[in-house]
């Protein structure tokens, strides 16, 4: 039996005395699309920004200025080997790339900029591929390409930080919470270009979200989160016919 991908193991992240990720393992096979949900505050961004190695950069500058005391546990495997120590911009080289909650974009920056800075790690011929993948992915960039991050709308600022994770040529894709404060219709555009991410470029992807009624259609497999550990497990199916899930993401 082939290895996962990617394997959380017991995995706890403490802010002080607070735990945010509280024991957690999961595991997410390669080609698969899988969805972490669950509340706010239920550690979703936390695990996702461990998985990416950006926490161990936050303890540190935590570290440096008597700040906040964050501690780390458990292990993450990545391919297999154990990346639980290594730098975030080493687990990017590996493939491991995060689209943050919230786009973080060089707002100053235009949108064919922004795009530039995610191909740092890409060569050139990956860059013109890449380019044209996403400007066939997200129409709309055409056009918009020369204009600033900073004054395009929610949407189109989350089509370009997909864009831009795209150009660092993941392996695996980590999203981020991509729904947060966009309208139904604009979530549509998002599912089917995560759907064709999935099945043309062949990424594993894994996205966290609050938002799950319109993901558990698209998923493989999914974990359900609370205060900071695995409440409930499975495929598509399972959860949308396990009623607890039902009650708590599709109002029913």
């Amino acid at each position: 039996m082939k290895a996962p991908l990617l394997s959380v193991e017991k995995l706890m992240v403490f802010y002080e005395n607070a735990i945010a990720v509280n024991n957690l393992s999961l595991e997410v096979e390669e080609g698969r699309i899988t969805g972490i949900f669950g509340m706010n505050s239920a550690g979703k961004s936390t695990l996702m920004y461990t998985i990416a190695g950006i926490m161990l950069d936050v303890q540190r500058r935590e570290a440096m200025k008597e700040g906040e005391r964050i501690t780390i546990l458990g292990s993450i495997r990545f391919d297999g080997q154990d990346v639980s120590r290594l730098a975030p911009w080493t687990r990017a080289k590996m493939g491991i790339i995060l689209c943050p909650e919230r786009r973080r974009l060089f707002v100053e920056s235009s949108v064919l900029e922004n795009l530039k800075i995610g191909a740092y790690m890409a060569s050139r011929a990956q860059w013109h591929d890449t380019l044209e993948y996403v400007l066939d992915l997200f129409p709309p960039l055409v056009k918009l390409k020369r204009r600033a991050a900073g004054f395009l709308s929610g949407g189109e600022q989350q089509m370009v930080a997909i864009g831009r994770a795209l150009m660092c040529q993941p392996k695996l894709l980590l999203l981020d919470e991509p729904f947060l404060g966009l309208s139904i219709g604009m979530q549509d555009v998002l599912i089917e270009a995560i759907k064709n991410i999935s099945e043309r470029r062949k990424i594993t992807i894994v996205i966290s979200e609050q938002y799950a009624r319109p993901l558990f259609p698209v998923i493989d497999y999914g974990y359900i989160i609370e205060n900071g550990n695995i409440s409930v497990a499975g495929s598509s199916r399972e959860l949308l016919e396990n009623p607890d899930v039902h009650a708590a993401y599709l109002g029913m």
